[in-house]
């Protein structure tokens, strides 16, 4: 499920031209364990493990635990399969099997190994576990770098005799009734031909045994009990381990020879200990080169020799010389194959010899590349603590700027703020840049709105022609200055200057407001008395002209006669 899953994330991110679909084989060999699997049901502690957002996305909450959804279900086909013994999926892109290989035999592992590669795709990819090796397998797959065993497929021409297909293609149903699933064959008609090859092979060719290189047995053609003898305990189908005394010894440095020294290999007048009684034979060991099929193998074929049968003289004294004769044939003989081994053994032990002077020589060639590296890693090491301590001080350095950068920002926060005069801070498309607190009773502003444009946001200002006078302040970089009121009844300065840089670069607009309601207020009483000391002006000056016309009147009317 964790792999259907992250398929489908990697499809969803990289989004490929074309559509893949992923199909998922899970097997394993025990039935139970594949009922359960197949109902995807995780118990509640996932929740620990599994990020929340996969949790939502991925599983579905029931009463026993969280359940994969339907979808991911959908992907994975579970089924019971003996991976040694039943048929393997072929054309897979991908075969993960991890944590298994380490409970095998090397020639089990060998086997599996081998039917992976066959059932993959070309650049198909073999993931293992962390402890497992991948033994002869750097032959047939390429391992990608890095601890992760990921190895990807080479294409390579398998030995025959060890990629062993399975045969059975049914698992035992529960009626154990095969017929409706493999086809009975029909019963050939005999070759006579075969039959005499058959039976001229077995009267008259010498018994053989074809075994591996690493000398397990894989045929037999003849008697060869004889020779051979199962041990006891546990089944062992190794040549060395079933041959009779006095065999194995030489046989098992004929063998030796035979496979690596790529030739054939004839021990001669080889005495075997055989039911209570000593045989004499030769032996022949022979690698095989043709047919393809056979190459690699190695073919050991038994020849009999009669013994040297003294007939009873009449004398008893030449009975006797006879029998001291053949005895001491037999010890020469022996002494002859003694000698034989024992110079195979030099050679062996010289070859061996010069094989660990070599790898003595490289490993005293790569201690003193080692104490180079080493000592190349502590000049390193050196410059990396200097580099070290001159990084630690510039970060110093940048903290005390950090920290000043913050202090210069706090200040000029506070003297925003404190100044109760909102001001705006627009770039050169007059998207918000920053804002101040007292801003936001004008125009409904929030952190979020830092980089939307302005005429987005809602305001209470009379005043629809900001946007185009900032734009102008930006082509004429001269200050722009209005009273404006809002829907609320107040009244405001709006001053627009030309953000400049310190390299007097203009990046923006600044737009400030000032409130002037209560100077609008005082302008308006104002207004009221100088209106009202006007009329009271002309009131007086009107009563002032009716009273000098009334003394005009008086001053022409004649005065009485006094006297």
């Amino acid at each position: 499920y964790s792999l259907a899953i992250v398929f489908k994330e990697a499809i969803e991110h990289f989004k490929p031209a074309n559509n893949f679909s992923v199909q998922i084989f899970a097997t394993d060999l025990d039935k139970d364990a594949i009922d359960k699997a197949r109902r995807g049901i995780y118990p509640h502690s996932i929740a620990d493990d599994v990020s929340k957002e996969r949790l939502q996305r991925f599983f579905v909450k029931t009463d026993q635990g969280y359940q994969v959804i339907k979808e991911i279900r959908e992907t994975l086909v579970f089924a019971p399969q003996n991976l040694v013994m039943d048929p393997p999926f072929t054309k897979l892109d991908v075969v993960t099997c991890r944590n298994l290989l380490i409970y095998f035999t090397s020639e089990l592992q060998r086997k599996v190994i081998d039917l992976f590669h066959y059932s993959l795709n070309p650049h198909g990819i073999l993931v293992l576990g962390s402890a497992e090796s991948i033994g002869h397998a750097d032959t047939i797959f390429d391992p990608f770098p890095g601890k992760n065993r990921l190895l990807q497929k080479i294409h390579s021409e398998l030995d025959a005799h060890y990629v062993s297909f399975p045969s059975r293609f049914s698992r035992h149903t529960p009626s154990g009734n095969l017929t409706s699933l493999i086809q009975t064959p029909k019963v050939a008609i005999p070759n006579i031909k075969v039959l005499m090859d058959e039976l001229i092979l077995s009267r008259l060719s010498p018994p053989a045994v074809f075994v591996t290189e690493q000398g397990e047995m894989v045929y037999v053609n003849g008697k060869t009990g004889k020779y051979l003898e199962a041990p006891s305990g546990n089944v062992n189908w190794n040549l060395m381990a079933m041959a009779r005394d006095g065999l194995k010894q030489v046989l098992s440095e004929g063998f030796y020879r035979a496979v690596q020294q790529k030739k054939d290999v004839i021990l001669n007048n080889v005495k075997v200990g055989s039911n209570g009684g000593n045989l004499m034979l030769d032996v022949h060991i022979k690698g095989i080169t043709h047919p393809d099929a056979l190459q690699g193998m190695v073919m050991v074929v038994f020849f009999d020799k009669p013994m040297q049968v003294v007939k009873e003289a009449g004398k008893e004294g030449k009975g006797i010389r006879s029998v001291s004769n053949a005895r001491l044939d037999t010890l020469e003989v022996d002494l002859q194959n003694a000698r034989e081994a024992l110079s195979h053994c030099r050679v062996a032990l010289q070859t061996s010899y010069e094989d660990y002077k070599s790898a003595n020589e490289e490993l005293q060639s790569t201690n003193e590349e080692l104490q180079s590296a080493n000592e190349e890693l502590m000049t390193s090491k050196e410059e990396l603590q200097s580099m070290n301590e001159e990084l630690q001080t510039v970060n110093q350095e940048l903290q005390c700027k950090l920290d000043e950068l913050s202090y210069a920002s706090n200040d000029m926060e506070n003297l925003l703020n404190s100044t109760d005069i909102a001001t705006l801070f627009l770039d050169e498309a007059l998207n918000i840049r920053r804002f101040t607190k007292s801003a936001t009773q004008l125009i409904k502003l929030i952190p979020g709105d830092i980089g939307r444009p302005f005429m987005d946001v809602v305001n209470v200002l009379n005043y629809p022609e900001l946007a185009i006078d900032a734009q102008e302040v930006l082509r004429t970089l001269t200050a722009s200055n209005k009273e404006i009121s809002t829907l609320e009844g107040r009244y405001f300065s709006v001053r627009i200057l030309p953000y400049r840089t310190l390299d007097n670069l203009i990046t923006g607009v600044v737009v400030t407001f000032a409130n002037i309601s209560e100077y609008k207020v005082l302008e308006a009483k104002l207004r009221s008395a100088k209106v009202a000391l006007e009329k009271r002006l002309i009131a007086q000056s009107e009563n002032m002209d009716s009273t000098h016309l009334d003394l005009s009147i008086d001053k022409e009317k004649p005065k009485p006669d006094t006297e």
